[in-house]
């Protein structure tokens, strides 16, 4: 099992860890901790770099398997032999892009919830830019300045953002955990990790995030586009 550092602390930029097992086929390695985020929920995986015993592999992959992460490794070096000590790296300025963009795109879902009560059909992010559709019969000009200028405000008021891991039941007895139209989280899982930002959302959530909207920037409504009857999407940018 790899500890998961990220789901506590996302701006953990550099750690320390220890070679749990390597998959020379894959060309890749199981770390016993980890602060590289593998990918889910529309959020991309993390970038950076992996040393050990003073050789230094790019890491250009992530991804999470069964409760293991593996770190694919770019090059034609050896992998790292099991036991070793290794140092991980991010590439922390593609990373915070991905937060303060995760984070956007949470006071958006969250402001459209409470002020018009749609519910999140699909969505995806990449550094400064993402998407959300949500269940809207019409969407129009008038309205997207509306929901633009709502976001900024939400922004501009430096509401905290809060991290939490709970039991399952625990979790489930908050009012609107999931925004999503379908409830994506397996039946299995005994813990709920959840985002509020305070004052204006709080939901299942595993990506990572920044710890006030004061660092997200000004948010721009770059588009939107009709996806179907009641499917409506917005595109979002960060400045």
């Amino acid at each position: 099992m790899t500890e998961l550092l990220y789901q506590t602390d996302s701006y953990v930029q550099e750690f320390d860890a220890t070679i749990a097992s390597a998959l020379q086929t894959e060309r890749a390695v199981v770390l016993d901790r980890t602060a590289f985020y593998p990918g889910g929920g529309g959020q991309p995986c993390d970038f950076g770099t992996l040393k050990v015993e003073g050789v230094t592999f790019p890491v250009d992959k992530v991804k999470k398997q069964g409760e293991e992460v593996l770190h694919f490794l770019g090059g034609d070096l050896p992998l790292p032999l099991v036991g070793a000590s290794a140092r991980g790296t991010l590439d922390w300025v593609r990373r915070y892009e991905l937060m303060r963009t995760h984070t956007a795109l949470h006071v958006l879902c969250g402001t459209i919830f409470r002020d018009y009560g749609a519910r999140v059909t699909g969505g995806d992010m990449e550094p400064r830019r993402g998407r959300l559709d949500f269940e809207f019969e019409r969407m129009q000009g008038e309205l997207v300045r509306e929901i633009e200028a709502a976001i900024n405000k939400e922004v501009a008021q430096a509401r905290d953002i809060r991290v939490k891991i709970l039991p399952r039941e625990e979790a489930f007895q908050i009012p609107d955990l999931i925004r999503t139209k379908i409830n994506l989280l397996p039946e299995g899982i005994k813990e709920v990790r959840t985002v509020e930002i305070v004052g204006l959302d709080l939901q299942a959530d595993g990506g990572t995030h920044v710890g006030n909207t004061s660092e997200v920037g000004k948010i721009r409504i770059a588009d939107y586009k009709s996806k179907g009857a009641i499917n409506k999407r917005i595109y979002i940018a960060i400045e």
